[in-house]
């Protein structure tokens, strides 16, 4: 299972390596801001309570021809969905962070250089 920082990402974006944005946060969280390009499938609340039926059955909504990277607030339910793709043969990675890493690093916060530092050094 792998991870993305958020500028690997956005390094990526509108390039021919440009993978899925797959935005699983609800909907209203969504539409209060989101990653341009990226797609919104609300299914944060049914992982969060452990349940992966929902986005196993909009699996078919994703292509399979390029890397999907999975975007949640923090990151942590976005590991489950990436798992969740792995499990099913997608190439797929969680933006480390989520929204607030991303956030962060478009507004260089001294928070998103710390923790982007440890990102690193975890590796």
């Amino acid at each position: 299972m792998g991870r993305i920082l958020p500028a690997e990402l956005d390094e990526r974006l509108g390039t021919d390596d440009e993978p899925l944005l797959l935005d699983i946060r609800p909907a209203s969280d969504y539409e209060r801001g989101a990653i341009d390009a990226s797609r919104n499938v609300p299914v944060y609340d049914d992982l969060r309570g452990g349940d992966e039926s929902t986005l196993r059955r909009r699996l078919d909504e994703l292509p399979d021809d390029r890397e999907v990277v999975t975007v949640c607030k923090m990151g942590i339910v976005a590991k489950r969905a990436t798992s969740v793709l792995d499990a099913a043969g997608y190439e797929a990675s969680t933006l480390a962070g989520g929204m607030s890493g991303w956030n962060g690093y478009e507004r260089n916060s001294l928070g998103y250089r710390v923790r982007s530092l440890w990102w690193r050094l975890r590796g």
